[in-house]
């Protein structure tokens, strides 16, 4: 009898031993749960019940520029860049991590600070898709992030982690305004049409023989490959006021400053990148020449977005 006790006494012991009394949670997980932001500091953080797994980095981190292939943002934790798993005594809201002063409960009840890491971040371009013409607008950025070899400190020691998926976190991005009419002019020194707006501008450098002073075959416009010397698209954002007074010079103007340019990618023949040229009279010795683009796509950095299947240009009147 005093054997079997003595080995129950034993047990207890082990099991006992075991729980250090803390809520430690060995398998973190928050990869599905939806990511939120503070509206007051740079916290992103996920919520789970009575748990909050929190990051605090600079919101600059997370660029709108797509990440190459194979590569991504990498930050190092340290007390700029924090890490935090917090455990409460009940169900957490946002108003727990984001209120200056926050809610009186829950409360925390234990917290593990990451000690050292890395933060890696993948970001990809969100777009949206118009169904009419297939056309693809950039709406936000994906940031996904990953812990890399984070160690956290905790009240029984330190467990570490060789790779930790935080999730994605998405930011807006702005939309570009594209609020052109279809009527573009060219200059008569150059081979180069434009349309604008007090912001923005739109440019096609054009061979010259897609707008010869001749009329084209029904169903058989001029076409010409985009990208290449000869057909220059380029889309262009301005930090001040836009005026015609900016094209046609010998020299790029300095003012107003460009703030975004997207240059079109070199179209494949029959397939993308193509830029159509129809002509037709517009009264004695004048001509109209309509220019469409298909499958046209702009390109800046690593973003890019689809001008869709058709996009008209514009309208160009020229005369003999």
């Amino acid at each position: 009898m005093m054997n079997r006790v003595l080995s129950l006494m034993i047990f207890l012991l082990i099991i006992t031993g075991c729980d250090d009394g803390n809520l430690t949670q060995e398998d973190i997980n928050f990869e599905e749960i939806n990511t939120q932001n503070c509206d007051n500091n740079d916290v992103i953080y996920k919520l789970k019940e009575k748990e909050a797994l929190l990051v605090e980095i600079p919101q600059s981190s997370f660029t709108n520029e797509p990440s190459s292939t194979g590569t991504s943002t990498t930050l190092d934790i340290n007390s700029s860049n924090r890490v935090v798993y917090r455990f409460y005594n009940g169900n957490v809201s946002a108003n727990n991590i984001c209120e200056t002063i926050p809610p009186a409960t829950p409360s925390v009840i234990d917290q593990w600070n990451a000690a050292a890491g890395k933060i890696q971040i993948f970001t990809t371009a969100v777009k949206t898709v118009n169904a009419t013409d297939n056309s693809t607008r950039i709406s936000g950025y994906n940031h996904n992030i990953t812990f890399k070899n984070i160690t956290f400190a905790k009240s029984s020691g330190t467990q570490v982690y060789e790779t930790l998926p935080f999730g994605n976190y998405v930011t807006s991005a702005s939309t570009l305004p594209f609020l052109f009419d279809k009527t573009v002019e060219k200059c008569s020194s150059s081979n180069l049409i434009y349309n604008y707006t007090s912001s923005e501008s739109l440019t096609l450098t054009i061979d010259p023989n897609l707008i010869a002073n001749e009329v084209t075959p029904l169903n058989s416009p001029r076409t010409g490959i985009v990208g290449t010397s000869t057909n220059v698209l380029k889309y262009r954002l301005f930090t001040g006021l836009l005026t015609s007074a900016y094209f046609c010079n010998t020299a790029t103007p300095s003012t107003p400053a460009i703030s975004q340019e997207w240059i079109a990618v070199s179209g494949v023949a029959d397939v993308s990148g193509i830029v159509e040229v129809t002509t037709t009279t517009n009264g004695p010795s004048s001509f109209k020449h309509t220019i469409v683009f298909k499958k046209v796509t702009l390109k800046k950095g690593n973003n890019d977005f689809l001008l869709g299947d058709n996009y008209a240009y514009g309208e160009l009147l020229t005369t003999n």
